[in-house]
């Protein structure tokens, strides 16, 4: 395992517990709220995006509704956008777990406040408005280096392996870096490099598909551990050491690829490292 790997097991084990579950649901729900706020208001990105002059002189909520701001204005092409947008987040969160999926999104929240402050200060622009474009735009990335060959259908109708959308997306950064202001530089150097830390802490298990996940799920349920640990506790994660006594929803799964006995709750099954002897 890598050093990042290994760093965000240390981090997942002490603050696992605090993983928001079910993220993309919350997030998309946000976003709903946002567009509907949009549509009654048609100033609304004005007064709630981030602008780091403004939450300077008194309008400090901007540091967090930003979050809310829609990807769209358009209210046919918006529920393709979320519906597309959840899809690629659950798919990260099912093969990262929550924790990782919670710490890179978040991550990604903090790097674009902190470039939005960054650009502010250099640049001593009032005229700075960011939102969650670019943190969306690194989501996607990362959703293509994980399923690099996942068909989906362009404009719904022309068939495009993920990768090569991803590709798209990388030279369309790197155009907008070239022509952008400071404040797209920044904002752009943070989502990228956030990505590239997870992607090399994430590598050794990122070319899984969806309908992988799935299967293997349910190949695991016939699987069952006799073994009793402390308390009565059948079920034990070897990497987190949760049992179904800490939390009654877990559920509990051997690996088959790994040397021995070895049991993961859900959050772990696909992002450890197998244990070979």
């Amino acid at each position: 395992m890598n050093f990042l790997g290994k760093f965000l097991n240390r981090l997942e084990r002490k603050f696992g517990h605090l993983a928001i579950h079910n993220l993309p649901m919350y997030i998309v729900v946000l976003y709903g709220i946002g567009f509907f706020m949009q549509m009654i208001d048609p100033n609304f990105y004005l007064k709630f995006s981030l602008n780091p002059y403004f939450v300077f002189h008194g309008e400090p909520w901007r540091v967090l509704t930003f979050l809310v701001v829609p990807p769209s204005s358009n209210a046919i092409f918006i529920i393709f956008v979320l519906l597309f947008y959840y899809s690629i987040c659950q798919s990260l969160e099912n093969i990262w777990g929550s924790f990782r999926f919670n710490l890179y999104y978040f991550t990604g929240v903090i790097g674009t406040i902190l470039a939005a402050l960054i650009s502010y200060v250099v640049t001593k622009d009032t005229w700075i408005f960011m939102d969650t474009y670019y943190l969306n735009l690194s989501l996607f990335l990362a959703f293509a280096a994980s399923f690099p060959d996942m068909i989906v259908y362009f404009m719904f109708i022309l068939p495009v392996k993920v990768k090569w959308l991803g590709v798209l997306d990388g030279i369309y950064l790197l155009v907008e870096f070239i022509n952008g202001g400071n404040g797209t530089k920044i904002a752009i150097v943070v989502a990228m490099l956030n990505f590239v830390l997870f992607f090399f802490a994430t590598r050794n298990y990122k070319r899984v598909s969806p309908q992988q996940i799935r299967r293997k799920h349910k190949y695991q349920r016939a699987v069952r551990q006799s073994t009793t640990y402390e308390n009565g506790a059948r079920h034990r994660c070897t990497i987190c050491g949760r049992t179904e006594l800490d939390d009654p929803n877990l559920e509990f799964r051997y690996c088959s690829k790994c040397d021995g006995d070895h049991e993961y709750c859900q959050e772990h099954l696909f992002t450890h490292t197998h244990i070979k002897k």
